[in-house]
């Protein structure tokens, strides 16, 4: 299965909807591209929805890492929500529970931004 991922915009907050398995860096090359231009633009808060994600492993999580980085380095933020049982584990094992800021809901994300 390949990853997909849909971009929009709602008040001024990017919101990412993640889809498939994330597996392989080179499947989020042009996800990162729109992220980069998307921060060129000034637009740096972005919300995360992992709902519809399958599968993730370490490459995955890079990718995850990457798009935090670039957020908080253009002076915004990343927060993921609608984590999976399996997703989640996957961050608890790695610590980067403590990292990523997580919402239960996309209200809840947004209020993390605020």
């Amino acid at each position: 299965m390949v990853l997909d991922y849909k971009i929009t915009e709602e008040n001024n907050i990017q919101l990412l909807v993640l889809s498939g398995e994330l597996i392989d860096k080179n499947q989020a090359t042009d996800l990162i591209k729109n992220i980069d231009e998307l921060l060129e633009q000034g637009k740096s808060k972005l919300i995360i929805d992992l709902s519809d994600l399958k599968y993730m492993n370490s490459s995955g999580l890079n990718v995850l890492i990457q798009l935090l980085t670039k957020t908080r380095t253009n002076g915004g933020e990343s927060v993921i929500f609608n984590v999976s049982k399996k997703v989640n584990d996957l961050l608890v094992i790695t610590k980067l529970n403590t990292l990523f800021k997580v919402a239960d809901s996309k209200e809840a994300a947004i209020k993390l931004l605020a």
